[in-house]
């Protein structure tokens, strides 16, 4: 096991290119294998672990998927296998994706309930009212998710809380299915967007992403396509953060700043100037952050996935802020750890963090428990005085690639370490 070693209180300075989005990859590369010819080309692939996890759930079920540096290469003509690996399914909460897969390519379908960050209920019975929806049977049982259909049919679906995973998973599934499906109330994320575009390259029929209906008209057939996936707005998010916490001045490229701007009006609210071009963001933050209040919801909303950051940020900021979390019940877990590093915040019933900003950090050893507090938790460690680790960190690297070679690019005191907990 390894920790990151952080020595805290080094502004962050310069540019970092951002990566290809996590949460469009993973869709799309389940999304590959519904092609039953030719071959799909995917660019600006992430190299993280939710990334190559789902490529060894392919590659057990019959398809060919190799990487060849950030391009990925899928094809699957063989794809015949019903019954994921359940080490790898269960790992990570993408492996619902490789149920809508399976039910439109081979009719059945076992896959292990997922696992991922335990931030909160992320119900896996939308998706499973969703596929029975389309002509799935559909239960639970030996810890997976066990499906059969004789054939999917189009249908209509309102789907709940606009869940980002279960558009997804429809829109995977209902690109085979016989006749027209209707998603009421889907995610409106730029991620769903994507998967769209890259289902209507590979021959699928997809309207109305970004908006609150999409409408799939099912095909009897899909084929490869090239595709070049978003970059990944959670992680340049990450970065300007990082960059308003340490007093520093940062641009993230390769970016699409209106993805940003649900981060980038609230920085601005809190005292950093911010300036844009067609592909970049650039941050410089002021000594101290000015309180703010801020509210997660979906796209486009402010993103759940930034909040543990916002609140590590607003920690040192020059007065009290109140963050509110709508979409996971959980997400403040990660708070204990933050005050072990001296930040002083109170939790209001489950969903507000109440945060009054302290003159200084101090470093301690943190513990990681998914992938943004984990992220939180390094932004913390930039800040404080002294020497913080953060163990765990696995978790961290489901979701970023490169992270601590990006941040000691941009002059963070950043290095892996053998984690030595007894």
């Amino acid at each position: 096991m390894t920790a990151y070693q952080i020595g805290g209180g080094r502004r962050l300075e310069g540019a970092v290119p951002v990566s290809g989005a996590k949460n469009a990859a993973l869709p799309v590369i389940v999304a590959s294998a519904l092609a039953a010819e030719g071959e799909s080309v995917i660019e600006n692939v992430p190299l993280h672990t939710d990334a190559r996890d789902l490529v060894t759930i392919l590659k057990a079920l019959g398809a060919q998927a190799e990487f060849s540096g950030k391009v990925l290469r899928v094809r699957a003509e063989r794809l015949g296998a019903h019954v994921a690996p359940y080490a790898a399914a269960a790992r990570l909460r993408a492996s619902t994706y490789i149920t809508g897969l399976l039910l439109a390519r081979v009719g059945q379908a076992e896959v292990a309930l997922p696992g991922g960050d335990a931030i909160g209920a992320r119900p896996v019975d939308f998706h499973l009212r969703g596929l029975a929806a389309l002509g799935a049977h559909v239960t639970v049982a030996r810890g997976a998710i066990l499906a059969k259909t004789q054939g999917l049919r189009g249908a209509r679906f309102f789907v709940d809380r606009q869940s980002v995973g279960t558009t997804c998973n429809m829109m995977i599934a209902a690109s085979l299915a016989e006749g027209v499906t209707v998603l009421e109330n889907p995610a409106q994320e730029p991620e769903v967007i994507d998967l769209a575009t890259f289902l209507t390259a590979m021959g699928g029929r997809v309207h109305g992403a970004g908006t609150n209906l999409i409408r799939i008209e099912g095909v009897s057939r899909l084929h490869g396509a090239r595709h070049e996936l978003i970059p990944d707005r959670i992680e340049a998010g990450t970065f300007l953060l990082a960059a308003a916490a340490t007093q520093g001045v940062v641009t993230v490229h390769a970016v699409i700043p209106e993805h940003l701007r649900p981060l980038t009006a609230k920085l601005a609210l809190a005292g950093a100037r911010i300036r844009t071009t067609a592909d970049s963001v650039t941050i410089e933050a002021p000594r101290r952050l000015s309180p703010i209040e801020a509210r997660t919801e979906p796209y486009p909303g402010f993103p759940t996935d930034l909040q543990p950051l916002l609140v590590a940020a607003l920690s040192r900021a020059d007065g009290v802020s109140v963050v509110e979390e709508t979409v996971f019940e959980n997400r403040f877990g990660y708070t204990n750890e933050l005050v072990r590093l001296g930040a002083l915040l109170r939790i209001v019933g489950q969903d507000t963090a109440v945060v009054t900003g302290v003159d200084r950090l101090s470093g301690a050893p943190v513990t990681a428990a998914d992938i943004r507090a984990g992220a939180a938790l390094v932004v913390a460690g930039l800040m404080a005085e002294g020497t913080t680790h953060v163990l765990d960190v696995q978790h961290i690297a489901r979701g970023y690639e490169q992270f601590e070679d990006k941040l000691r690019h941009l002059g963070a005191e950043i290095r892996l370490v053998r984690d030595d907990r007894t």
